[in-house]
């Protein structure tokens, strides 16, 4: 409980105040429900019953909340207590920016861009995110480098600001994803319909990652590889699904193969069951591929404009490339 009070300490402490509180819990065992109903009865407690993942339980949270915007916040984040004010602006500057999400830093080393989105995601081609501020478990110090209020390709989920109208024109988060990923492919689905998504530095936010999903962990690594991979296969159009697809998969290999010499059996495991579950289940994949082309008026080539045009594996791991200012095909 105390991840969680913390959390909502300091939401109590932003000075903007025009806010409602959802508590998502998925059918926890640790006494949540009770700490909440007990510490916090004018916070809204929506009990599951079951475990959703983050996907699931965020859209059910979304159906009961009543404001024009809504803040997905995972609840091992602390905020800066004016950290609000600087993302609504955001919206209100543009109506296009349909997503927008704060600098996130690390909890335990607070001049460190966090893991989870840093100052604003990217992604590859070939569909292996990073970050402004992080690539791969290279995680930059943060001495004001990325400053300016601009657009990215993703926005983290373990906090960031939509409106709510057009995240239920989206279709919400895909349920196929059950954690990790699902705010990726929704901002991909965003920009396909012709919104913008943005980071805003100004607002700061501090995380303490991966309490509920060890890094490093079998199902970490599995869903990693799976769900990029749903995402790269549904979410092209079918010729740059089949190429891509291809390629992506022979690095994958690659990256199986180099985790089995290094005995790393945990990634190699991931890695291995992602695969099979992508050869084993064409049928949801074509059914996602069917509901993103519903929702796509921006052509590849021009969603692909905002993606890193490399590997970002062969520049990080073969070329030794850490920070993102590195890059010398940013997609700015």
């Amino acid at each position: 409980m105390e991840v969680l009070s913390e959390c909502i300490a300091s939401i109590n402490n932003s000075s903007y105040k025009l806010f409602e509180i959802i508590v998502v819990d998925n059918k926890s065992t640790d006494g949540s429900q009770d700490w909440v109903k007990k510490k916090h009865p004018n916070i809204t407690l929506l009990e599951n019953d079951k475990n959703y993942g983050y996907a699931g339980g965020c859209n059910r949270g979304v159906s009961i909340a009543e404001g024009e915007y809504i803040m997905f916040l995972n609840n091992d984040t602390i905020q800066d207590s004016n950290w609000l004010e600087p993302l609504i602006n955001v919206f209100e500057k543009d109506i296009q920016i349909a997503a927008v999400q704060p600098k996130i830093l690390n909890y335990y080393n607070k001049k460190t861009f966090d893991y989870a989105g840093a100052c604003g995601g990217q992604m590859d081609i070939f569909c292996y995110p990073f970050a402004r501020g992080r690539i791969f478990l290279e995680q930059e110090i943060d001495i004001g480098q990325y400053e300016d209020s601009t657009e990215c390709f993703w926005a983290s989920g373990a906090g960031f600001m939509i409106r709510k109208e057009v995240f239920l024109s989206a279709g919400k988060f895909e349920s196929i994803f059950f954690s990790h990923m699902e705010e990726i492919d929704l901002c991909w689905r965003l920009q396909a319909m012709g919104y913008k998504v943005f980071v805003e530095p100004n607002s700061i936010i501090y995380h303490k990652n991966a309490i509920s999903l060890p890094m490093g962990s079998q199902k970490k690594h599995y869903l990693n590889h799976r769900n990029s991979l749903i995402m790269l296969l549904s979410n092209y159009s079918m010729p740059l699904s089949l190429y891509i697809g291809f390629l992506r998969i022979i690095l994958d290999l690659i990256a199986l193969f180099y985790s089995i010499i290094r005995l790393n059996f945990k990634q190699a495991s991931g890695i291995f069951l992602a695969l099979l579950w992508i050869i084993s289940h064409p049928i949801p994949i074509f059914k996602k591929r069917y509901r993103f082309k519903k929702l796509k008026v921006n052509s590849d080539k021009k969603i692909m404009s905002r993606m890193f045009k490399k590997s970002i594996v062969l520049e990080h791991f073969l070329f030794k490339k850490n920070n993102y200012s590195d890059l010398s095909s940013k997609a700015d």
